[in-house]
């Protein structure tokens, strides 16, 4: 829920959603006759393919775009590659999507796939090679990296963003497969501590007998791991550095479920929990697989997207406008939001107006309105230098406040990004003399 004062002294209050989810199963849709899935990695010509359009692909099957690539996906029908195509990511990146449409044709071999033979012996190496795209998208790469300084796991159990309830589902109403998931977790990663983050309204409820809990307030940002290090873990994150720097490591307790679960079943899971929100604010839980077209969830829902109507996915605060309605359900989509377009707010081009808002804010005391100036004139390095761009925990709340409807955060995120550019491009300048 979201508040605003009527007295402008006043900082706006953003509550987290308590919706209790106790008992309450995900509505469960039906499985789609041909799924789209995302590859982080761009279509090169100069490489040899592993896979191209008219392939066979079974059930639980493994697919790389080439050899040497580190980036998979898991195909979680048998069926047919009917296309291999590129799409914009963020900030001009460039992805690969592929789709497959459901076939009963057996591809001649072994029925057994490589994952669900890998997945007799539990292992964090085995977790990093066939697990990534699990629901939760959990971070086997950053947890089986050598020499990885991981000293404590923190389970999210709290939805980060506004709207959402997916984590509280599992924290709610899995809490025995939780523990579970926790033991399992422990067993693979050696790390010496592990706690999980509950919202306040469940401190004293039973069944997290066992757990070492942290306990988040309702006011938002409170559940982002950055405020989580400074607020629980006494862990201060420097200007540049992320949370893995400082050997903390974050994981959804969605994630952390369905690791228990592919380990004991010994088949990787695709259903995917989504939290929807429609345009008068009704909220549903749904269940559906990976790779699952929104258009589908919304048909499912009966939910009427018009022209020019927004969808978000992962959030108000800190999530993206999705341009088509065929964006799949991924393994890290939390939320979905449908924004009628009467009643989306506009950014403007307007000045800023000095009004103060977004300093006093920011969790992070960053003076936002200088800030702002630099990104604008593409000053990207002055920025970070004297105007701690670089302190941004990304929350959002600045272009929330922002009475000049400045997209602030955006221009952040972009900064941050073009300062990331910028360095890869002196190091390789570097590298080659």
């Amino acid at each position: 829920m979201i508040k605003r004062s009527f007295l402008g002294v006043k900082k706006p209050v953003l509550k987290y959603d308590f919706v209790e989810s106790e008992g309450k199963e995900p509505e469960q849709l039906p499985r789609p006759s041909s799924v789209v899935l995302l590859l982080d990695e761009p279509l090169d010509s100069t490489r040899i393919n592993l896979v191209k359009t008219g392939d066979q692909v079974r059930e639980n099957e493994k697919i790389y775009l080439y050899k040497n690539s580190r980036e998979y996906v898991i195909s979680p029908i048998q069926g047919e590659i009917t296309s291999i195509e590129s799409y914009p990511g963020e900030f001009g990146d460039i992805g690969t999507y592929l789709v497959v449409e459901k076939s009963d044709h057996e591809r001649s071999g072994d029925t057994k796939t490589d994952v669900v033979e890998s997945l007799a012996g539990p292992s964090l190496d085995t977790a990093e090679k066939y697990l990534k795209t699990l629901p939760g998208a959990p971070p086997f790469d950053v947890l089986a990296e050598k020499g990885s300084d991981i000293h404590t796991i923190v389970i999210t159990g709290f939805d980060p963003d506004l709207m959402a309830t997916t984590r509280r589902y599992f924290l709610s109403n899995l809490k025995e497969e939780l523990k579970e998931g926790i033991r399992v977790l422990k067993d693979l990663t050696h790390v010496p501590k592990v706690a999980v983050t509950v919202p306040e309204t469940v401190e004293d409820r039973p069944g997290f007998e066992g757990m070492q809990l942290m306990i988040i307030s309702g006011a938002y940002p409170e559940a982002l791991p950055l405020m989580i290090m400074k607020n629980h873990l006494n862990i201060t994150v420097p200007p540049g550095k992320s949370c893995v720097d400082m050997g903390v490591c974050f994981i959804s307790a969605e994630a952390v479920i369905a690791m228990a679960r592919a380990f004991r079943d010994k088949t990787p899971s695709f259903e995917k929990v989504v939290t929807v929100t429609g345009k008068d604010g009704s909220r549903k839980t749904i269940k559906a697989m990976i790779g699952t077209r929104i258009s589908e969830v919304f048909k499912a829902l009966n939910i009427n997207i018009n022209e020019n109507d927004r969808v978000i996915i992962n959030g108000p605060m800190q999530g993206f406008a999705t341009f088509t309605l065929s964006h799949p359900v991924q393994p890290s989509m939390d939320s979905i939001i449908v924004q009628d377009v009467d009643d989306i707010q506009h950014i403007s081009d307007y000045p800023c107006i000095n009004c103060g808002n977004c300093i006093k804010i920011c969790p992070a005391n960053i003076p936002v309105n200088l800030l702002v100036r630099r990104l604008e004139a593409n000053m990207f390095e002055d920025a970070a230098e004297k105007f701690d761009l670089q302190s941004c925990i990304e929350c959002g709340l600045c272009s929330y406040v922002c009475t000049a409807r400045i997209p602030l955060f955006q221009y952040i995120r972009l900064g941050k990004h073009e300062l990331l550019q910028m360095k890869a491009e002196a190091e390789t300048e570097e590298r080659n003399g």
